[in-house]
């Protein structure tokens, strides 16, 4: 099982915390796509605290967290 913790506005219409079977995924970026969020809409994406790009492997027991870019003015 791999945990999906989603912030700020990837939240919207997605819940907060999201369980993923872990066979169904090899790659980060295979589970935004999944999720339906494109690159372009994360700043950070973590994989059990440690900063991580989307071709980075996953394994059963990963912590994914992610988060969109900062606006404001």
């Amino acid at each position: 099982m791999i945990e999906v913790r989603l912030f700020a506005s990837l939240r919207t219409g997605r819940d907060k915390i999201i369980k993923l079977d872990s066979n169904s995924f090899s790659v980060a970026g295979e589970v935004l796509k999944h999720l339906s969020i494109e690159a372009e809409e994360v700043a950070i994406y973590l994989i059990n605290g440690r900063h991580s790009d989307l071709d980075a492997p996953i394994k059963d027991g990963d912590i994914i967290a992610i988060f969109p870019p900062v606006g404001g003015g």
